[in-house]
Parts: C-alpha cells; sequence; structure tokens
C-alpha cells in the first residue's frame, strides 16, 4: 500500500467522516493522516475517531498519523441585545467588562488581558476582520474606540488585536485538559494555536515532552515578528491563513507564506500550508482554478502537507475533496525542480548523522538510483533527507511504529516498520530482502542505503552504502 506521490495530504474528521467506513475511504483516496480538532466535539468523539483510524491504519497496512489541534484563546465580544448590533462608520463604541448585553453603542469584551494590552492608536477587528475599530483611550477595564468600518455585529463574534503581543497563554485550562486526553490517546502531532511567542512552544513542550511533535501553528503577526526562533524550537509549522490574513492583510499572505515554507525547510522543519485550500468544494463537487493554483503553488513551493478542513470535516464531498487534491498535488510534482546542487552550494554540515544523509541524496541522485533508504530509529535521517528537492522516493526503515506514524508527514518519505538486528551488517542484508519483498528494488538496482553503528542508538547515523541488487 506504499503512496508514490510525494507531498501529503492531512484531512480534517467532523460529521461527515467519523465512520469508519469514511475515514478508511478517505485514507485510500489519498489522505495521510487525520486531524482531530479539539475546537469542536467531545473526548467521547475524537476517542472514537482515533479508534477508527487504528483500525483503519492495521487493516489498509500503511501507517496514518494523528494531529490533535488545540482550540487555543478564543476572544469574543459577549452578548447583544437582540442578538445583534449595527455599528455606524465613524461611530463612537465602548468596549468594558459590564456583564449587560450591549448594543450599538457599547458591548462586553470579557478579557481584561486585552485592555492591559491596548494603547491608544491600536487597531481592533470583529467577526475576522469585517468591522474595523480604532481605540481613543482606553484603561484597565474598558477601551473607547472609533468604528472605522462599520456594519451588523453579532453576538460573541471574534476579535483580534492586531500588532499587539497579547499577555495570553496559548493554553488555556480547556487545552490543557484536551492536551491530557489527546497525549493519552497516542496523537503523534499536537497543534499549538495563538502562538505569539518562543516562551509559548516551550510552555507546551513542558507538558508534552517526547510523547508528540510540536506543530506551531503560525497566525499571529507577533509570531511572524519571532519566526527564527519558534521555528527552531518546533517541530513543525502550520502556515494558518485564516487569522493571519484577518490581522496581516490577505495581500500579505502568499509572501509570508512563501518566507515560512522555505524556512522551515532550511530549518530541517515540517511545514504544512493551511485554510481554505478547496473551500469551494464544501458544497461543489469540484474545485475552482483559483483553488488548483493554490495547492499546485503550495506544493511547487516545498510543502510537506496541504490541510483540508471542513471541506472533509462537514462537507458535501469529503472524498472528491481528497482525489481532487491528490490529483492537483502529483500534476504539480511532476514540474517539481531539483536543486541538490544549488542546495549543497556553499553548504556547511557539522553533524556527522546530517553529512551521512546529504551525501546519500547527493550521491544517488548522480548516480541514477532506485532509491534511497534509512534505517532510522526516531527519523531525523529521513526528516533531512526530505528537505532537500530530489525525485527518487526516500524510504524509512524504522522498528518504531511512533515514528513510522510521525513520519507519515514527511514529504517524499515512504515511512515503513522494520525489525533490524544488532549486527550492522546483518540489518543491511535484512533491508534488502524486505524492500525486495515489498518490490520497492529488483535485480540490477541501484540503492544508497543509510545507518549508524551501533545500530538503534539516536543521532548514531555514520555510514553510508551503495548496493546493486544482486
Amino acid at each position: 500500500m506504499l503512496r508514490q506521490r510525494r507531498s501529503r495530504i492531512l484531512a480534517t474528521l467532523g460529521p461527515a467522516s467519523s465512520s469508519m467506513d469514511r475515514i478508511r475511504a478517505l485514507a485510500l483516496a489519498g489522505a495521510d493522516v487525520f486531524r482531530l480538532n479539539f475546537s469542536h466535539g467531545s473526548h467521547a468523539d475524537h476517542a472514537a475517531r482515533y479508534d477508527a483510524i487504528r483500525a483503519v491504519e492495521r487493516e489498509i497496512k500503511r501507517p496514518i498519523g494523528v494531529l490533535m489541534d488545540l482550540q487555543g484563546p478564543k476572544l469574543r465580544v459577549g452578548a447583544l441585545a437582540g442578538g445583534k448590533a449595527l455599528l455606524e462608520s465613524g461611530a463612537r463604541f465602548r468596549l468594558d467588562l459590564d456583564s449587560l448585553d450591549g448594543d450599538s453603542t457599547r458591548a462586553r469584551l470579557p478579557h481584561p488581558e486585552i485592555f492591559a494590552a491596548l494603547h491608544p492608536g491600536a487597531e481592533l477587528l470583529l467577526d475576522d476582520g469585517k468591522l474595523r475599530l480604532r481605540v481613543d483611550a482606553c484603561g484597565p477595564d474598558h477601551a473607547e474606540t472609533t468604528v472605522q468600518v462599520g456594519g451588523w455585529l453579532s453576538d460573541r463574534k471574534g476579535v483580534n488585536v492586531p500588532g499587539v503581543v497579547l499577555p495570553i497563554s496559548p493554553l488555556t485550562a480547556k487545552d490543557r485538559a484536551d492536551l491530557a486526553f489527546g497525549l493519552e490517546l497516542g496523537v503523534d502531532w499536537v497543534a499549538l494555536s495563538f502562538v505569539q511567542r518562543p516562551e509559548d512552544i516551550r510552555e507546551a513542550r513542558a507538558l508534552v515532552g517526547k510523547r508528540a511533535w510540536i506543530m506551531a501553528k503560525l497566525e499571529k503577526p507577533a509570531a511572524i515578528d519571532a519566526l527564527d526562533e519558534i521555528v527552531a524550537l518546533s517541530d513543525g509549522i502550520m502556515v494558518a491563513r485564516g487569522d493571519l490574513a484577518v490581522e496581516v492583510g490577505n495581500a500579505a499572505v502568499p509572501a509570508l507564506q512563501k518566507k515560512m515554507i522555505r524556512m522551515a525547510r532550511d530549518a530541517d522543519k515540517l511545514v504544512i500550508t493551511a485554510t481554505q485550500m478547496m473551500e469551494s468544494m464544501i458544497t461543489n463537487p469540484v474545485p475552482t482554478r483559483a483553488e488548483v493554483s493554490d495547492v499546485a503553488n503550495a506544493v511547487l513551493d516545498g510543502t510537506d502537507a496541504v490541510m483540508l478542513s471542513a471541506e472533509t470535516a462537514a462537507g458535501k464531498y469529503p472524498l472528491e475533496t481528497v482525489r481532487q487534491m491528490a490529483a492537483v498535488c502529483e500534476a504539480a510534482e511532476e514540474h517539481d525542480p531539483v536543486e541538490l546542487d544549488a542546495d549543497f552550494s556553499g553548504a556547511t554540515f557539522t553533524r556527522i548523522d546530517q553529512s551521512i544523509a546529504m551525501g546519500a541524496l547527493f550521491t544517488a541522485y548522480h548516480l541514477g538510483a532506485k532509491a534511497i533508504v534509512a534505517l532510522t530509529d526516531s527519523g531525523s535521517t529521513a526528516l533531512w533527507m526530505s528537505r532537500h528537492r530530489v525525485r527518487i522516493p526516500i524510504y524509512a526503515l524504522t522498528p518504531r511504529v511512533s515514528s513510522q506514524r510521525k513520519m507519515a508527514l514527511y514529504r517524499n518519505v515512504r515511512p515503513m516498520l522494520m525489525d533490524t538486528a544488532a549486527d550492522r551488517d546483518t540489518a543491511l542484508k535484512q533491508a534488502e530482502a524486505y524492500l525486495k519483498r515489498q518490490d520497492v528494488v529488483a535485480a540490477g538496482d541501484v540503492y544508497a542505503i543509510t545507518c549508524g553503528e551501533p545500530m538503534g542508538a539516536p543521532g548514531g547515523t555514520n555510514m553510508l552504502q551503495i548496493c546493486r541488487v544482486s
């Protein structure tokens, strides 16, 4: 059941895709990793979906990664009399902590931490940026604003504060309870919402430890300002274009997306491109041409995975959406450039294991090898290899199920489960025999293989061998 497509598809599960039959169909259609969105659903819902994923994984004999997406802080206005109010452009509007229902002149904002960070001239965006307020004066429990862009404001619509670092942890009490539950389930990745500072990643790492890998969702301008350190501290990043676009403007997002993808690959980290990739397929059986271009461009830029949200969670055509996305990814990959020589120009590698991984790529490409094989415990060697554009498939053989599932997100890596002997020469023979049984290589094929001695030591890759199958 090996998949030849290099880029990966992350599909969100929800009411339209929670049965085992539907999860199986999505996996066979092209989904590589499933997202459990903890902004919706109960723990029982997510446990049932997780169990179904693992049952499908056993059935189709292909690793399936599971990413839990934490809700994070949700900043919202309070209730309004009649459920909504009209804010006129140019009018004064007050936000405060008063529990009374709001109207066209004021509304409750039950977040004192926002007032603590505001200053005159700051901007507040309501309802995904549809309404805009300018702060004229503020105190610890209120803000007096002028409506810059008016419109109807409904109950409990979201609030964004661009350009202001809010003194808020990305982990609410709900998130901490959800995180403990997800880790107990056995999720492979934890997506952290509302990341603003490097300290947010450290806080999550202290709770997660080594039980899962952390994906930082980049949706706040403050995170862009600290991008280098956030990328360095995370195991991967998600270009979360929805909230990001609200705060920085739609026009700024494409360039930021390219920058984030490039930075993640340069730092040997995973990167997912997300939000509205095939939004029209929530209600239509085919994507728009703009959506096709959007997905293809993300693949050509080098993203590891493209993500589907409501399209598969609540849409009318979840299977068709995954099939269409897979077809677009495959078509884009036909034009994926090979840039190895440019990647190695002036490069400096200070680690033996990383140097071996890079040597395997370079040598296999110039020899025209059939495959690149990494005997890896943690998956690090395969990750480094996957950061560079090469059309030769990378096969990661690991004895750890947890590593195999995490690698389901790696671009151009086919993670395979294989127990290996402690003796290096025996392990190499086992690997070749296994690859022949899986029809990866055949007599006469050349392949490159890396491993470490002693076997199984994390970060111990220290050998590259070029083999011809007998």
